[in-house]
């Protein structure tokens, strides 16, 4: 089945004329990522070029994506908005809300049960709005979509930080909280400051163990957390056409971690073969006539660096197998001196836990690939040291993957195959584990892995590395392992060594599956009642938020000064926190639980200036607001880095903060504020970050006449009476102080069409 085939036709149809008229307008060659968003202009091309780095632009993207965390915000915010059906396609997926604990067959039957209250509250309001829905055990989000819905030249939005999974197809697939979602979802234009362009020219072909994985942790070895922020990173050269579709939806699913706004590659004979076996040969047949304008122009290819903002070359030849971490998705480490860093770091060597799949590598290639390393050691007398668990992408996936013999190989080695959901990756595992406060390590294919990303233990040292080394070091039972180069001890004594993995991109029979998991929505759902119960504890019907009172802010408590690295998962942790996802004031008792307050070192324990005592910060905000005292929020660099989860920007908007003043913002986050019509500042100069004591007062000077580019004033009123004047600095367009003023972009949607 091929879905929105009269979309994709009507979008290439227009694709070759707008990017001709997009190079005349810009005046040079093009690179595939100007090409595509040129063609997804919301409105006429404009009369000069959009300045990169610099102008916010209206966009009118093809559809959008939502898991099932995610998407109870966004569709209860679309409830307000007083349309009778989604503009554009839509779909909902659940994968959020299963929990790893045994295996995939009685964790998803009880995931069923306990969720059955949001399941049907999803299923009902896709029902009613005409949006596509995934069940529970259909698979992953990204993976899903990958299979079903990405096109090459294409654009999409997401409500999950990791939707540039899609650009292995050649999508701009940019992830995006729910307030966004119900912009596009409602038919207006989404907005999005006109990304910069890196780069990343790729030459030679991998083989041995490395794997496309490896390229990513590569590269943010090279860009860091934050060297991303505000691009595009396009992928381009004959190394990139040589990997699978699969892998390179790998690459950039994790080009997330890096701040990328996405990532994408060029339409090639991988991704042609990919839409044939997932059963769109049409969408390969349209791509083919047009394939010209969906790659960079060749004079791209010759120059790269006239055209690209900032240019990486790899050899793939030379790339070798990487692990990266612990704690942060950037600290990369080639295999070959892995040993060394752990005895050099003190890291726990052993390796107590290995976790194979998630959205970021559960292909048919990743799990083929796993299995014979996992079949050749059992040949040699070898088994498995540590746990090891394998997460299916899809039901797809998990089905072609059990006929061609793959899931009992794994489950011969004590592997356990979990349902196919995001399950550890996003915290969603009841670990087994003697004391949690041990120090331990485990390593996973996943893409992130801050501290309690997977397990909620501040001691668990987490890893990231390509499903082949995963799987190795789970048979050596250690992270100071070098397959290319160690041996292994077998059952008779012997020294062995790991042969090269070895697998399929595409199985060789074609995928197959009995029950996808898909729900059409109702041809009319006018009659449908979106079922929400007025006692529930999991779902609440949003309020809207109040407008600027038109003057300026004064006399706030500073909540909490955050130290160092404040992540959405610090904000709002996910874990056995997202069965709240749909109720704003439950879900908003973890607010800033997991940030570290500057003035005591501690998590969630903060002082009340009404009471000079300390108590978590949930609370504590709930007192200002109880008092009508207004609260502010300091933070760090890169604030808000994560995932795209937009709860962490409506529960401190929900307990009274007004303002969220940091060093500097990620992308999604900052956007998420403005949204839900917070301040979002940042410090003019960095170090007046230290002039912020814990007992200040704090106004915010230059509201009536807030306007863009002009910075405001915030006043740090001191318990000793001193005080000190700071400039800050914001990012915030007409439109965007609109939203402020209006009390929020939802209002503003509102205003427009309901009466």
């Amino acid at each position: 089945m091929v879905f929105d085939l009269d979309l994709i036709k009507k979008v290439y149809a227009e694709l070759p004329g707008k990017v001709s008229a997009a190079r005349k307008l810009i005046g040079k060659p093009l690179t595939l990522t100007e090409k595509i968003l040129y063609a997804h202009l919301y409105g006429s091309l404009p009369a000069t070029a959009h300045s990169r780095g610099k102008d916010y632009v209206d966009f009118a993207p093809d559809r959008v994506a939502m898991q099932d965390a995610t998407a109870q915000m966004a569709l209860l915010q679309f409830m307000t908005a007083g349309r009778s059906k989604v503009a554009v396609p839509s779909t909902v997926h659940c994968d959020h809300l299963i929990q790893a604990k045994i295996g995939a067959k009685k964790d998803l039957e009880l995931a069923i049960e306990t969720n059955r209250e949001v399941y049907d509250f999803l299923s009902s309001i896709s029902d009613k709005y005409g949006i596509g829905f995934w069940k529970a055990g259909a698979g992953i989000i990204h993976q899903v979509v990958l299979e079903n819905y990405a096109f090459p030249g294409g654009m999409m939005i997401g409500t999950d930080s990791h939707t540039p999974n899609a650009g292995g197809l050649g999508m701009v697939a940019i992830g995006v909280g729910g307030a966004d979602a119900v912009d596009v979802m409602a038919g207006l234009p989404w907005e999005l400051k006109m990304p910069k362009v890196i780069g990343v020219k790729l030459t030679g072909k991998m083989s041995g163990w490395t794997s496309c994985k490896d390229v990513i942790l590569w590269v943010a070895g090279q860009l860091t957390v934050k060297g991303g922020t505000g691009a595009i990173v396009e992928y381009f050269g004959e190394g990139a056409d040589s990997m699978s579709a699969t892998g390179k939806g790998t690459v950039c699913n994790m080009g997330a971690e890096i701040g990328a706004t996405c990532s994408l590659f060029a339409y090639d004979e991988k991704m042609s073969a990919y839409l044939k076996a997932t059963g769109r040969a049409e969408v390969a047949a349209l791509a083919d006539g047009i394939k010209e304008h969906l790659r960079p122009d060749a004079e791209v290819y010759a120059d790269p660096a006239k055209y690209y903002d900032q240019v990486l070359e790899l050899d793939l030849n030379t790339l070798e197998p990487y692990v990266n971490g612990p704690f942060t998705p950037d600290l990369a480490t080639p295999i070959s001196k892995m040993a060394a860093a752990v005895k050099e770091n003190g890291w726990p060597a052993k390796l107590e836990v290995a976790l194979i799949g998630s959205c970021t590598n559960s292909s048919y290639e990743d799990i083929s690939r796993s299995a014979s390393i996992v079949e050749d050691a059992m040949s040699k007398g070898l088994k498995a040291n540590s746990e090891f668990t394998i997460t299916p992408g899809s039901e797809q996936v998990r089905f072609t993957i059990e006929r061609d013999g793959f899931i009992s190989t794994f489950e011969k080695v004590g592997g356990v195959v979990l349902a196919n959901a995001c399950g550890p990756c996003i915290g969603q595992w009841a670990r087994h584990i003697d004391d949690p406060n041990r120090k331990n390590t485990i390593i996973t294919s996943f893409n992130r892995n801050f501290a309690k990303r997977n397990d909620g233990n501040a001691s668990t040292h987490a890893f990231v590395a390509s499903p082949e080394i995963v799987t190795a070091m789970a048979i050596a039972g250690t992270i100071a392992f070098n397959p290319l180069t160690d041996k292994l001890k077998n059952d008779k004594g012997e020294d062995v060594l790991l042969k090269e993995p070895t697998g399929f991109e595409l199985p060789p029979k074609g995928f197959a599956v009995e029950d996808a998991g898909y729900q059409a929505p109702a041809a009319d759902g006018s009659g449908i009642n979106v079922k929400v119960a007025s006692d529930s504890k999991r779902l609440q019907l949003l309020e809207p938020f109040k407008a600027w009172e038109g003057t300026d802010i004064t006399g706030l408590k500073l909540l909490i000064k955050a130290k160092g690295k404040c992540t959405t998962d610090h904000i709002s942790m996910a874990g056995p926190w997202l069965k709240f996802r749909g109720h704003l004031d439950n879900i908003s008792n973890n607010m800033l639980i997991g940030a570290v307050n500057f003035f005591n070192e501690k998590t969630d324990t903060v002082k009340n200036q009404l009471t000079g005592a300390y108590g978590p910060v949930p609370a504590t905000a709930r007192a200002y607001k109880a008092a009508h005292v207004g609260s502010i929020v300091v933070g760090d660099e890169n604030y808000g880095e994560g995932s795209s989860r937009e709860h962490a920007a409506m529960e401190p908007r929900h307990l009274g903060v007004r303002a969220i003043l940091v060093r500097s913002f990620a992308r999604i986050h900052e956007t998420n504020l403005k949204k839900q019509g917070m301040l979002g500042l940042t410090f003019a100069n960095k170090e007046d970050y230290d002039k912020v004591q814990e007992d200040d007062s704090i106004d915010i000077v230059g509201l009536t006449s807030f306007a863009p580019g002009k910075t405001l004033t915030v006043v740090l009123n001191h318990k000793d009476g001193s005080v000190d004047t700071i400039p800050v600095n914001h990012t915030y367009n007409e439109q965007q102080i609109e939203w402020f003023k209006a009390g929020g972009a939802l209002n503003v949607i509102r205003s427009q069409f309901v009466n």
